[in-house]
């Protein structure tokens, strides 16, 4: 006998009589992964136990094995959880864009150049790659608490080398090692807060607490643009001009004398420059050591049944993963939109100092859009809750405002509008607000598409992408003459395919 569910098909089997013995019925997924029933019971040796009474009677009765596995208990202390995580995501977010809203300010102490300041901003995306799935092992067969630990150390450990000196060319490899090392912490910082939220948090808040886990990542690139200016104040350039850009008349060749002899200015930059590091460094060890006293991979009792049901294991869950059409439809749409977003923030200053912004100005751009990209993240995941079977709506809905502002913004680049300080803060805040709220949106819906696979497997496959995406954006960051043109370019052509594509999303 066959039961149809809204989701999966099962079969119930009844067992043959022996004597007086009591018939049982056992209840099977036709999804059935490893004896794992993908319906909120626990395994397919769990049964339903019917008991015969003298009277003709029969009553049910759930096995002891049955009753334990369906115990759910949710724990104040997930948010304490979800807290904690949200300063680790928050540090490494704010370490990895260090370089990108001082860009000048490095520039005119160390004597650097705008392909050295993507590059650096580039480590990030790069290490991820190489540990991507290093990490995603870790999360599935280790647990969060071994994985967040980890990323923590590599953090603390990349800040602590940028804290080494603050000479020519010296001071390029050490923050170039500690960024690489601040970018092993990538996978865990994009890839967990789906993971983190089915462990700790039940069905009805697993939507808002990703938000919420994703968002501090964003608040950790929006605290860079206030703390980097900060801490070191585009004053005046070597020009002695105030305000506005204007290029830099300091060369390299210049300032590799001034290395000797460097001038009171060159001085000031490098003491506000190490305090910076030195500020963050302390922040990442105490980051460290919070973890390290206590963070839980996951609570002892689970909050619901499906938290409590095995997934696949990580060998089968992405071979799964790689036959699942719907998902990899999801991956690129999100991968070659929010990709090139993500590495925006890196070179944000740099694209916009031709347009008359300054480093203080462009800093305060990235912070209005990180803020307002906050807002509607937490708006989008709410109406994803509320309206459950509108996800796909929701994202469109996105899309298209995100798409009309990047057109408007890519006007402004190429100079076909005039220069307008306004129109270049409404168009950058919005256009990129917009789009970082499909974030938590599209985590949802991957999980809802490849379930039973593990949800770390799935996010650091989506984490994998957008990485691919920023590593060759911030490449042509690199090419000298025309990098800035392409990365113009590249603002507007994220949204303009990605409209299309997200139609096809079913």
């Amino acid at each position: 006998m066959t039961m149809e569910s809204a989701h999966r098909s099962y079969v119930v089997t009844v067992s043959t009589l022996k004597n007086n013995e009591s018939p049982q019925i056992s209840l099977k997924s036709h999804v059935n992964y490893n004896g794992y029933f993908n319906n909120g019971f626990c395994t397919d040796k769990d049964s339903l136990k019917i008991s015969k009474k003298e009277n003709g009677q029969i009553t049910n009765e759930k096995s002891l094995h049955d009753k334990k596995c369906e115990e759910t208990h949710v724990y104040k202390r997930r948010w304490y959880i979800l807290f904690v995580y949200c300063l680790l995501t928050l540090t490494q977010a704010m370490l990895w864009n260090t370089w990108g809203p001082i860009a000048d300010s490095s520039h005119e102490a160390f004597g650097w150049d705008d392909g050295d300041t993507a590059l650096l901003t580039d480590f990030g995306p790069i290490a991820f790659l190489l540990v991507v799935f290093l990490f995603s092992w870790i999360v599935d067969e280790k647990g969060l608490r071994w994985a967040c630990v980890l990323t923590a150390f590599v953090m603390m450990l990349g800040a602590g080398l940028r804290c080494i000196t603050d000479q020519p060319p010296y001071v390029k490899v050490t923050a170039g090692i500690g960024q690489f090392l601040n970018g092993i912490g990538t996978p865990v910082s994009m890839g967990v807060p789906p993971v983190l939220s089915a462990a700790w948090f039940p069905a009805n808040q697993r939507t808002i607490s990703t938000a919420i886990a994703t968002v501090a990542n964003l608040a950790g690139v929006g605290l860079s643009f206030v703390i980097g200016p900060f801490m070191v104040p585009d004053e005046k350039n070597s020009t002695g001009y105030t305000g506005h850009y204007t290029f830099n008349t300091t060369t390299e060749a210049n300032l590799g004398n001034a290395s000797s002899f460097p001038d009171e200015t060159v001085l000031k930059k490098r003491n506000q420059i190490m305090n910076l590091l030195y500020i963050e460094c302390g922040w990442a060890v105490a980051i460290f050591l919070l973890l390290l006293v206590y963070f839980p991979a996951k609570p002892t009792i689970p909050p619901s049944i499906s938290a409590s049901t095995e997934r696949l294991n990580f060998k089968q869950g992405c071979k799964k993963l790689l036959r699942n059409g719907v998902f990899w439809v999801i991956a690129c749409s999100y991968g070659l939109s929010v990709g090139i977003l993500g590495a925006w923030p890196g070179v944000l200053e740099m694209v916009l100092k031709p347009h008359g912004i300054s480093e203080n100005e462009a800093g305060l751009i990235g912070l209005y859009s990180v803020v307002c990209g906050i807002f509607l993240s937490l708006v989008a995941a709410k109406c994803s809750d509320v309206f459950s079977k509108s996800k796909k709506l929701i994202l469109l809905g996105l899309y298209v405002t995100s798409g009309a502002f990047a057109l408007w913004m890519n006007l402004l680049l190429s100079r076909l509008l005039p220069d307008s300080f306004v129109s270049m803060h409404i168009a950058t805040v919005v256009g990129g607000a917009t789009l970082t709220a499909t974030t938590p949106v599209y985590f949802e819906m991957a999980c809802e598409t490849t379930y039973p696979v593990a949800e770390g497997i799935t996010n650091f496959v989506l984490a994998l992408v957008n990485n691919l995406v920023s590593v060759a954006f911030l490449a042509i960051q690199t090419i000298p003459h025309i990098g800035k043109y392409i990365v113009g370019r590249l603002v507007s052509l994220r949204y303009d395919r990605l409209v299309y594509t997200g139609f096809n999303i079913s």
